[in-house]
């Protein structure tokens, strides 16, 4: 008996005409994630109302606002209690001089932030912030 070994038939192998699309799905979702979160950042603007074009000096000579390592206020370095401080910040907003705000870097951030509340609730247009220098490596 003879045993009949059938040759298997292996199919002609032809180029697949499709293309594997996944990996491009996978780049376009990636893309489509970090632009929905790119573009609230983008967007986020805080108004700031520059000067058009260069002025002359101003005649008024600028007020120094002051916070020192403890928190103590000092107003032109007289020092100032927090209660006075609206009251100086009205006549200065009506006088129209520029307030200078100087902050030693040991302050603490949150007694920074209520007095800046306190200047923008009392009007004060004409800020600056003075001892501003780039972070140490």
């Amino acid at each position: 008996m003879t045993r009949a070994v059938r040759a298997r038939r292996i199919p002609d192998t032809a180029p697949i005409g499709a293309i594997n699309i996944t990996p491009l799905i996978d780049v376009m979702l990636v893309l489509l994630v970090v632009i929905i979160i790119a573009i609230p950042i983008a967007s986020h603007k805080v108004p700031v109302d520059l000067p058009a074009k260069p002025g002359t000096a101003d005649p008024l000579p600028p007020v120094v606002l002051a916070i020192d390592r403890q928190g103590a206020l000092h107003w032109n370095g007289a020092a100032l209690a927090d209660a006075a401080l609206p009251e100086r910040l009205a006549a200065l907003q009506k006088s129209g001089a520029v307030l200078h705000l100087q902050t030693d870097p040991e302050a603490r951030y949150e007694r920074f932030d209520g007095i800046l509340a306190t200047v923008k609730r009392a009007g004060i247009t004409r800020l600056g912030f003075v001892g501003n220098r780039p972070l140490e490596d």
